[in-house]
C-alpha cells in the first residue's frame, strides 16, 4: 500500500463532492482578499487523519485568507490523477516512502508537487500496552514483562500473551486479511520463527482489530498487536513498540511480496509530505506558502484523533479544537495577520 498506512487503504471511500464546511464571511473576506477566484480544492481521502488535515487547513484559508474551500472524496488513485490533471488543488497527505504511480507520473510530468513535510514520524510495529512492560500504579497493574523489549523476546511470553482458543500459544493480532500488512505480518511471523509459538490471529475488519485493542487497554490485559500511526488508538492508549532488525528496504519488499521469508525487518518511519497542482502553486503562492510550512508530527495527530474518538467530535470539530488549544504550533505557519484573522474568528 502506502498512500495510508500499511493496510489502511481499507478504509477509503468513494464519495461524491462535500459542501463548504466553513464559509468566509463578508467582513473577512473584506479583510482579506483571496489569490483566486474559485474554491480552494482538497482531495477527500476519507480516513481521520487525512480529514482532520483537511479541515485545519481549510479553516485557515477560509478564516485567514479570505478564500472558499471544498473537498473532492474519493479512492487515492483518482484523487491523484486529478491532482495531475488540475481537478484538486491541494493533497494534505502523501505517504512519500510508497508513493502511488499516478502520484510519480503526475511529478515527473511537472502537474504535481510536494511542498512540505506534513510529518516525518509516522510509525508503524508491532506493539504492547506500556504497562506490560511498565506497569500502572494508578490503575495498581504491576509489570507483567519487564524484559520484554525485542520481538526476539516473544518465545519466551507464550503464555502471557495466551490465545484463549489455542492454549499453549501465544496470539498475535495481526491485520484483517486483505491488508498489505496482513500479508508482512505473517511473513515475518515466519521469518521471527514464531509462526509455531503464536497464533496468526487476523480480525475480521480494522475496527474488530481497534476494538480489541481498547478492551485490553481498559480492561489491563495484556495483548501482542500491530498497529501505526498516527491514529486514535496511539493517541489513546500508551503503547511500546517492539524492537525489530533496522529498516532494510531489500528485505522488507521480499517480505512484503513473499518471496523470501527467511528474514525480516522493521517497518519504515515514513515522511508524509503535503502536494499540490503545479498550477494552483503558481496562481495562489500566499496559500502555496502556508501549505509548505504546514508541520505536525505522529504524536500531535494522534493527540488530536484520540480527542475527536472520546468527544463523538467530526474532524471539523477537531479542527477548531486544535487551532484554539495549539496557537503555538499553527501561527508558525502563517503571517501574522492571517493568524490574528484566525484567532478572532475563534
Amino acid at each position: 500500500m502506502k498512500f495510508l498506512p500499511a493496510g489502511a487503504a481499507a478504509l477509503m471511500a468513494i464519495g461524491i463532492g462535500l459542501s463548504l464546511q466553513f464559509g468566509a464571511t463578508p467582513a473577512q473576506a473584506a479583510d482579506a482578499s483571496c489569490e483566486i477566484d474559485r474554491p480552494v480544492m482538497f482531495a477527500g481521502l476519507n480516513y481521520d487523519s487525512a480529514l482532520f488535515h483537511n479541515a485545519v487547513a481549510r479553516y485557515i484559508i477560509e478564516k485567514g485568507y479570505g478564500c472558499q474551500t471544498d473537498a473532492l472524496p474519493g479512492e487515492t488513485i483518482p484523487l491523484l490523477t486529478g491532482a495531475g490533471k488540475g481537478d484538486i488543488d491541494v493533497v494534505m497527505e502523501i505517504w512519500r516512502d510508497n508513493v502511488a504511480d499516478a502520484w510519480k507520473k503526475a511529478e515527473a510530468a511537472g502537474t504535481v508537487k510536494q511542498i512540505g513535510v506534513n510529518f516525518d514520524d509516522a510509525v508503524e510495529g508491532w506493539f504492547v500496552p506500556s504497562f506490560v512492560i511498565k506497569g500502572d500504579k494508578e490503575r495498581g497493574i504491576e509489570p507483567m514483562a519487564p524484559d520484554l523489549k525485542s520481538v526476539s523476546d516473544l518465545p519466551k511470553y507464550t503464555k502471557l500473551f495466551e490465545d484463549a482458543e489455542e492454549p499453549g500459544k501465544g496470539r498475535f493480532y495481526n491485520c484483517p486479511s486483505g491488508w498489505v500488512c496482513e500479508k508482512v505480518n505473517t511473513n515475518k511471523l515466519a521469518a521471527y520463527g514464531l509462526d509455531d509459538s503464536y497464533t496468526n490471529f487476523r480480525p475480521g475488519t480494522g475496527a474488530a482489530l481497534s476494538a480489541a485493542i481498547a478492551s485490553a487497554n481498559k480492561r489491563g490485559e495484556p495483548i501482542l498487536f500491530y498497529y501505526w500511526g498516527p491514529t486514535w488508538v496511539m493517541g489513546l492508549y500508551d503503547s511500546v513498540k517492539l524492537e525489530e532488525p533496522a529498516y532494510n528496504k531489500e528485505i522488507f519488499d521480499k517480505l512484503k511480496d513473499g518471496s523470501d521469508t527467511s528474514k525480516a525487518t522493521a517497518y519504515p518511519q515514513s515522511t508524509v509530505t503535503v502536494g499540490v497542482n503545479t498550477d494552483f502553486m503558481k496562481s495562489a503562492p500566499k496559500l502555496t506558502e502556508f501549505l509548505s510550512n504546514y508541520h505536525t508530527s505522529s504524536a500531535l495527530v494522534s493527540e488530536m484523533l484520540a480527542y475527536m474518538q472520546d468527544e463523538g467530535e467530526k474532524p471539523e470539530g477537531a479542527a477548531e479544537y486544535f487551532l484554539k488549544e495549539k496557537q503555538d504550533v499553527w501561527s508558525k505557519w502563517v503571517p501574522a495577520d492571517v493568524a490574528q484573522r484566525v484567532k478572532d474568528s475563534l
